[in-house]
């Protein structure tokens, strides 16, 4: 067993915004004795920290009882914070407005104050109905029934039993329908997000054998919003794994429309419009779709103006990452390199600041399209630092497409710094990446054997005969579903092409996005 101190109440505080704090200070002086009471002197010796030094709390409050049974005034303390966080956003979403409205509801009806708690019920009832909260619904169910209980079924007919039924199955068979659904999506994306995009036929008929569901069938079998949305959500999630990017942006595209037309629904849930829009902005961008582009980009950047939120550090987080990445992926596919540059110093800056709190796939997406503006850039030894951060400092081992395209362009990078000692060994590395992976599909294949062959070239003529082979090579690679995912990460084909023609690969890539 470790002996290691919990920081659990450390990352609590640290993560409390200043208002959270000032509530809390009034919250724990209403609800324990004295002026400078135990959970005000130990929380803000704990906020001060920068890191948690549990030992130097101890020197600290040697003489302070609570001391004596340390874990015990932590947890305590701990409690406190989150009943005043409990409180302080007792209103601030439906689920906690209804959840606070049953729990008064609960109140009255035990002090026997029933025409109170009925009136409640039915204020509630109609809030939950208008946002679809069924869970809730069958809270307020229960209330209801217990007051028709209570009056021993004197002011009940048979038909309002029945009609109760009735809207007990209904509310029911929307929990199931949501249910259903999520099970779907949730097996389709455990395999997307762990292995990418398909690549073979075994990972086709996966996919397939998924989408194959009679829920699938109709979008009539979608009975609410909230699976109306989960509806495209697999179909576009589908259509893109399987790299058919025109239907995936059609389905993405209603999924827009229908939240659009459900915002107040949505307010609450801001994440799923943002989801959809930087899932548009990326699919759109492959189809070269860019005045649809970069208008969604604009929606992603109004996002909480918007939706009218409050703005947080979730949401911060969320927003800088996910808009940085695809303004960086953006500028990658238009050959804007230099807009793409100018963002690095300012991402570095929000990275300083929420780096150990955006997911790891997220933060590997951004070091590598980073890496890929430097290659443009020509800045090929800061695009190296760049590309060993990914491989070396944040684990994506469920996010393999990326991992092992970063061995690829780790080793066009070393290629191009011209550090023939050094490449024999991040082969080495990326061969037995692959192999221990059953990663070496085509496109893979043909990288390594060509740069196994650029390394032992003679002169250059010989390597532009080399990479002119690579450009044949690359070509039916193109046209196949399975093999051309490679390119969407990097644009392989224009640093070839480079290589031969010698123009920049900036205006390669612009010509082809006739973008200028």
């Amino acid at each position: 067993m470790s002996n290691k101190a919990s920081d659990h109440l450390f990352k609590l505080i640290k993560s409390l915004s200043k208002p959270e704090k000032r509530y809390f200070k009034v919250y724990s002086g209403r609800h324990t004795l004295g002026e400078k009471n135990n959970y005000q002197i130990l929380f803000d010796a704990i906020d001060k920290q920068k890191t948690y030094d549990e030992a130097a709390l101890l020197r600290k409050f040697k003489n302070e009882a609570f001391t004596k049974k340390f874990s015990i005034a932590k947890a305590r303390l701990y409690d406190a914070i989150l009943k005043s966080l409990d409180a302080f956003h007792s209103n601030s979403s439906i689920d906690a407005q209804l959840k606070r409205s049953i729990h008064c509801a609960e109140i009255l009806y035990k002090k026997s104050l029933y025409k109170q708690s009925a009136k409640i019920l039915k204020s509630a009832k109609k809030q939950a109905y208008k946002y679809e909260k069924h869970t809730v619904l069958l809270d307020i169910f229960k209330w209801e029934k217990q007051l028709i209980e209570k009056d021993n079924y004197t002011k009940t007919g048979e038909s309002e039993i029945e009609a109760i039924l009735e809207e007990d199955r209904l509310i029911q068979s929307k929990i199931m329908n949501l249910s259903e659904f999520w099970n779907i999506k949730s097996r389709l994306f455990n395999i997307l997000n762990k292995k990418g995009k398909v690549r073979s036929l075994d990972e086709l008929n996966k996919f397939k054998g998924i989408i194959d569901n009679v829920l699938l069938k109709s979008e009539d079998a979608a009975l609410f919003y909230e699976t109306k949305y989960l509806y495209h959500h697999i179909y576009s999630a589908y259509y893109f794994g399987i790299g058919d990017y025109e239907k995936s942006y059609e389905h993405l595209l209603k999924n827009i429309s229908h939240i659009e037309d459900n915002l107040d629904r949505y307010s609450e849930e801001p994440n799923v419009y943002f989801s959809v829009l930087t899932n548009t902005i990326y699919i759109g961008s492959q189809l070269k779709r860019y005045d649809d582009v970069f208008e969604f980009l604009n929606k992603l950047h109004e996002l909480p103006e918007t939706m009218m939120l409050k703005r947080n550090e979730d949401m911060d987080i969320k927003l800088f990452s996910s808009t940085y990445s695809i303004e960086l992926t953006l500028y990658s596919l238009t050959g804007q390199f230099e807009k793409g540059h100018d963002l690095i110093p300012i991402i570095e800056e929000g990275l300083n600041l929420y780096g150990t709190k955006i997911n790891n796939v997220r933060l590997a997406f951004i070091y590598f399209n980073i890496a890929s503006i430097l290659i443009g850039m020509e800045d090929y030894s800061n695009a190296l630092r760049w590309t060993n951060r990914l491989l070396n400092d944040i684990d994506i081992d469920k996010s393999e497409d990326l991992y092992c395209f970063g061995h690829i362009l780790n080793l066009i990078i070393h290629l191009e710094l011209g550090n023939q000692r050094l490449i024999p060994y991040a082969m080495k590395s990326t061969q037995r990446y692959l192999n221990t992976r059953n990663r070496v599909y085509q496109f893979e294949g043909i990288m390594l054997k060509f740069i196994a062959k650029a390394l032992k070239a003679n002169n250059e003529d010989d390597l532009k005969l080399l990479y002119q082979q690579l450009i044949t090579d690359f070509q039916p690679l193109l046209e196949d579903k399975l093999e051309k995912t490679a390119f969407e990460y990097f644009d392989f084909m224009s640093w070839a092409q480079r290589k031969v023609s010698g123009r920049s690969l900036k205006s390669i890539v612009q010509e082809k996005a006739k973008f200028q």
